[in-house]
């Protein structure tokens, strides 16, 4: 009678466990790390940054687990639709070419692109998008809706030599070491690079895209995310409203995780924001989310 006890308490246990396993949901997530301040990796090989911190607060709230994966931004459209990785989370703006292939998410970023240009040789705004620089040529990440604009806007009507990098880094650093003439690239992208070179690279000016990013998951959300996202994103305090002709608006609750997350990644010194998310990652890892703000803050001097 103590073995079929015994055994029962057993099977009991295994069938407790295997039910935890198999009703918790867990999701890969693809983002291109390096993209301050957007995606970002620690010295001991975590990611954070705001999208990969807010997919974090999405997750925990809407009650499912993910793994962050870093997949080269090109690849990413591709590897959600074939069902290879569930979530795309790398500030992937809304395009109708991308969503004839995969499903979006609600906006959760509008942002505009800059043009980033040495501040020691002389070009501007203009010459830099028509050629005239010394190098006559620009460059931006490819897949990426700088480069598209670029392709758009500039080849047909300027003698422009466009290229493309794998990483937005890459063409960065070209252009610190003087071999095209300019970056495009998204505003608060840009910013970050301006912070990691402050001595050399500036602004020439912004291209008024008006471009929504939003998470992607496979055509016909066969999962289910997207409601739950959606349902999160609205939880941690990030509201659209869109008017009769079809203009979306973002509004960020006051005090909410949204709020705090947009203060803690976009005005920081960004190693500054790095060793303070080592210093409060379990915070937001073991889904604390309130008190990962305030240490966050905290340890910014916000």
């Amino acid at each position: 009678m103590k073995k079929l006890a015994l055994l029962g308490m057993v099977l009991a246990s295994l069938i407790l466990g295997c039910t935890g396993v198999l009703a918790g949901e867990s999701y890969v997530v693809a983002s291109d790390v390096p993209w301050a301040p957007f995606e970002m990796a620690s010295d001991d090989g975590g990611f954070f940054g705001f999208d990969l911190d807010l997919i974090q607060a999405i997750a925990w709230t809407a009650g499912f687990e993910v793994e962050i994966r870093n997949i080269a931004f090109d690849a990413i459209v591709e590897m959600v639709r074939t069902g290879t990785i569930d979530i795309g989370a790398s500030g992937m703006t809304i395009t109708p070419e991308r969503a004839a292939t995969v499903d979006f998410s609600q906006p959760y970023y509008l942002s505009n692109q800059a043009v980033v240009v040495t501040k020691d040789s002389g070009v501007n705004l203009v010459s830099a998008l028509t050629g005239n620089g010394p190098k006559g040529a620009v460059g931006a990440q490819n897949a990426t809706s700088g480069f598209w604009w670029a392709e758009d806007n500039l080849l047909s009507d300027y003698n422009v030599d466009l290229h493309g990098y794998e990483t937005y880094p890459s063409a960065v650093l070209d252009l610190v070491n003087g071999r095209i003439d300019a970056v495009i690239q998204d505003e608060p992208a840009s910013q970050a690079s301006l912070a990691a070179y402050p001595e050399t690279l500036k602004i020439a000016g912004i291209i008024n895209t008006q471009e929504y990013f939003g998470f992607l998951v496979q055509q016909g959300d066969p999962s289910g995310l997207l409601p739950k996202i959606n349902a999160a994103l609205s939880d941690l305090g990030l509201t659209v409203e869109t008017s009769a002709g079809g203009v979306q608006t973002l509004t960020i609750a006051p005090g909410s995780f949204v709020e705090g997350l947009t203060e803690i990644y976009f005005g920081p010194d960004l190693d500054d924001v790095t060793a303070a998310w080592s210093a409060c990652k379990d915070l937001l890892l073991s889904g604390d989310l309130e008190a990962y703000v305030a240490a966050m803050k905290d340890e910014l001097g916000l």
